[in-house]
């Protein structure tokens, strides 16, 4: 893992970037299997997926069967860390529920917002390098408690032709409603646009690769979407404080994810900088998935040395990462000049993978520097918000020349004209 400047590594980034380009033959792929699914439904789902997974299937749907099945084979260990999970992420998706409202205002105006649940939504759950039974309680536990009235999950089955069981426990204990044995941009285009099995829903979530994340933006329009999720990225902010050993775990549990995965430390300490550089080689040569991990080290793994935590933290904002651990003295001080971050993670003994399995906040986060605009997955993506307007007769007519005028120089008289005919029968 090389040590660089912030210089180095911008400069690094632009010569990278000046050598991407958009790649339309893989736009075309992806557009042709939406509209190859749009167009023969189930038939199109089993074939890409005897194509892309290696399966016949005849029954897309997972069946009780299935389920009970599932059951068996996991562990009660593992369940107890499950509902453990469950229990802690519903805890803190409760507090981010949102009401409806209403303000009576004078002379019988009322104005308000209605909040709605979502009548359908879709989880998209990955399951090529790993199975992600986190992600099923990430995606599905804010919808439930937003109230959304059907949620669908999709996942690509496994070479026997059934979905992990452990995938399958956490959908049954999240309150999913249905899963379907289906990945990829066809599940995508089947949950945006249905087939004869698949229920189209109104909304999709949950990452992928980089075939769902393009089909996500080609649906996106028929239907919602919670984010185009990227690669993952850590970035760690350390001083004499931080332990090396720590840093280098935690940068390495997230190079696991891609081989396309960021992990970045910026120190202001030479001396934990080669400290963390010797760990993170003893720990790369000891992991079990040493090949994704070199990859994504050796391509995007740095180590930043800069003068001070201010130079860190502009970095850092420039970056917006979707993970950002502090680790530095008094953490929780420093919080104040962090603006652009997905999740944050204070002290040493908060990792990045407490969060994405057990402390309660969603491990669905914005990736690619879009956490300098959007938010982390909550039940508020799960809801909708209507407006509320009600005016008597007399609030109406004190306010309509105001409009009138408005509306006449917009050019838009007919506006001004629906006024108009209420304040003329007001005054009759």
């Amino acid at each position: 893992m090389r040590i660089v400047t912030v210089a180095q590594y911008n400069d690094e980034n632009s010569q990278a970037n000046a050598v991407q380009h958009n790649d339309l033959d893989f736009d075309k792929t992806v557009l042709g299997i939406i509209g190859t699914v749009r167009e023969n439904g189930d038939a199109a789902l089993r074939s890409y997926t005897e194509q892309f997974d290696g399966v016949q299937l005849e029954q897309l749907i997972v069946t009780e069967e299935e389920f009970e099945e599932a059951q068996t084979l996991i562990t009660e260990e593992f369940l107890q860390a499950l509902r453990k999970a469950k229990n802690n992420i519903s805890a803190f998706h409760e507090e981010q529920k949102e009401k409806s409202w209403f303000v009576n205002q004078d002379k019988g105006i009322v104005l308000g917002q209605k909040v709605t649940p979502l009548e359908s939504v879709g989880i998209y759950v990955p399951g090529g390098k790993a199975a992600y039974p986190s992600t099923v309680l990430m995606n599905a536990l804010p919808a439930k408690i937003a109230g959304v009235g059907r949620i669908a999950m999709v996942t690509p089955p496994q070479r026997d032709g059934k979905v992990n069981p452990h995938v399958l426990v956490a959908a049954r204990e999240a309150g999913v409603d249905v899963v379907y044995k289906v990945g990829g941009a066809q599940a995508i285009a089947a949950l945006a646009y249905g087939t004869e099995t698949v229920e189209e829903v109104v909304k999709i979530t949950g990452p992928g690769n980089a075939y769902v994340a393009r089909a996500k933006k080609w649906v996106f329009g028929d239907v919602a979407i919670d984010m185009i999720a990227g690669p993952s990225e850590i970035c760690v902010v350390a001083d004499d404080t931080a332990v090396a050993e720590y840093v280098a775990a935690d940068l390495l549990s997230q190079a696991e994810h891609d081989e396309r995965a960021t992990a970045i430390c910026v120190t202001t300490s030479s001396a934990f900088a080669e400290a963390l550089q010797q760990q993170v080689t003893k720990q790369m040569e000891q992991a079990d998935r040493k090949g994704i991990i070199e990859a994504s080290i050796t391509d995007n793994g740095r180590i930043l040395l800069v003068d001070s935590l201010e130079e860190a933290y502009q970095f850092v904002n420039e970056l917006a990462p979707e993970h950002l651990q502090l680790m530095v003295e008094n953490p929780m001080e420093q919080l104040a000049f962090i603006h652009n971050a997905g999740a944050i993670f204070l002290g040493n003994y908060s990792p990045e993978a407490l969060g994405d399995y057990m402390a309660g906040p969603n491990h669905t986060l914005p990736t690619s520097g879009t956490s300098a605009f959007s938010s982390p997955l909550g039940v508020y993506d799960f809801m909708k918000k209507s407006s509320i307007i009600q005016y008597t007769a007399q609030a109406l007519q004190d306010v309509a020349d105001d409009i009138i005028t408005i509306a006449n120089a917009e050019g838009l008289t007919a506006h001004a004209n629906s006024i108009q005919v209420r304040k003329a029968g007001y005054n009759a």
